[in-house]
């Protein structure tokens, strides 16, 4: 899949998922793979405006820094052409078989992103369930039903 973009495994989002696709942790699991796992990092995939304005994981306490990588590029939200590439040179080959955890918002994109570097060769790609904000509640709000936040995990905003 090397330099494909990110549109070119949105179909297997749809149902055409791989088998070794390792699938999606709570992100309470996330906090203690990161935490236990000095090889383990996390990428999250959402814009530079949620990255600003919404907030980042704090993975300070484990003595991390997530890496950030845009799925779709803001404002147009269009595929990133070089999601992909930019991502596994980030991580490099001896990282293939080490746990990569993949946030964004709610849980879709990270999803994409773990499918499509799991055909690279990543073996442990994992789709954080829930995402930074989790999903609509009742009232129609983010980030107090599930996902990051209303875990009560580590983040910052500036």
């Amino acid at each position: 899949m090397s330099g494909k973009a990110a549109e070119d495994v949105m179909p297997r989002i749809l149902g055409e998922v791989p088998s070794n696709y390792a699938g999606d942790v709570s992100a309470g699991e996330a906090w203690r793979v990161l935490s236990e796992n000095p090889q383990a990092i996390l990428v999250d995939v959402r814009t530079r405006a949620e990255w600003s304005f919404v907030g980042l994981v704090d993975l300070a306490a484990a003595g991390k820094e997530p890496l950030l990588a845009e799925w779709q590029v803001f404002p147009a939200m269009t595929p990133n052409p070089s999601f992909v590439s930019d991502v596994v040179g980030a991580l490099g080959a001896e990282r293939k078989s080490e746990p990569v955890l993949f946030l964004c918002r709610s849980g879709a994109r990270s999803k994409a992103a773990a499918i499509a570097l799991t055909g690279e060769g990543f073996t442990r790609c994992y789709n954080i369930d829930g995402g930074f904000e989790g999903n609509l509640d009742a009232d129609r709000h983010r980030g107090r039903s599930n996902g990051w936040k209303a875990s009560g995990l580590p983040w910052i905003q500036s």
